[in-house]
């Protein structure tokens, strides 16, 4: 799967789509339970209440996998669609011209990710989850002039293959969890 091109001069590169639902499903997976947990412990915190978080914790994840790296000719931005509140992720944008480097950093987990360094020494992330994430760092190349063969993603796809595994997983024990307290009678 490659990149959707806008026009011959620009490329739009979206959140790889197994990533997406990956943690869609997680967070789907992690948090569902609790009302229905809350219900049978009779936990101060009602129900409804629990359900109205978890619905706009899931409206923020999904704002916050909607995001867009556009390439052209300019330069590189990073967006989101426009009913994202611009508060909640405000994205990026960077001319070709004042991009000086690109530095890797290691994360806390021991991965690395790459920074734009402007000469004002501004940091920009380097988005690493796109589809098509190795022609997004051959355009940055082409346009730079900065070497990227060295340029890695920071997680494999099939970390997250491994991930969605377990996850449908524990979304079936939440099912059988569900499923059982409700035959108990003790969810109504």
């Amino acid at each position: 799967m490659t990149a959707n091109s806008t026009d011959n001069s620009s490329s739009v590169f979206r959140l790889s789509p197994l990533i997406r639902i990956t943690l869609l499903c997680l967070y789907v997976a992690l948090t569902t339970p609790l009302p229905f947990l809350s219900q049978v412990t009779a936990a101060p915190v009602p129900p409804t209440l629990l359900w109205v978080g978890i619905i706009v914790g899931f409206i923020a994840l999904y704002a916050a996998l909607s995001e867009r790296v556009i390439v052209d000719n300019e330069g590189i931005q990073v967006t989101y669609p426009q009913w994202v509140p611009r508060f909640f992720r405000k994205g990026w944008s960077l001319p070709w011209s004042e991009i000086k480097e690109l530095k890797p950093r290691t994360t806390g987990q021991g991965g690395i990710v790459y920074y734009f360094l402007t000469p004002e020494r501004k940091a920009y992330l380097l988005p690493m989850r796109v589809v098509g994430f190795a022609r997004l760092v051959k355009l940055v190349q082409d346009k730079t002039g900065i070497d990227t063969t060295d340029v890695y993603p920071l997680a494999q796809p099939w970390m997250y293959l491994i991930l969605l595994v377990l996850t449908l997983f524990l979304l079936l024990v939440d099912g059988w969890a569900i499923a059982t307290a409700l035959s108990l009678g003790k969810i109504t």
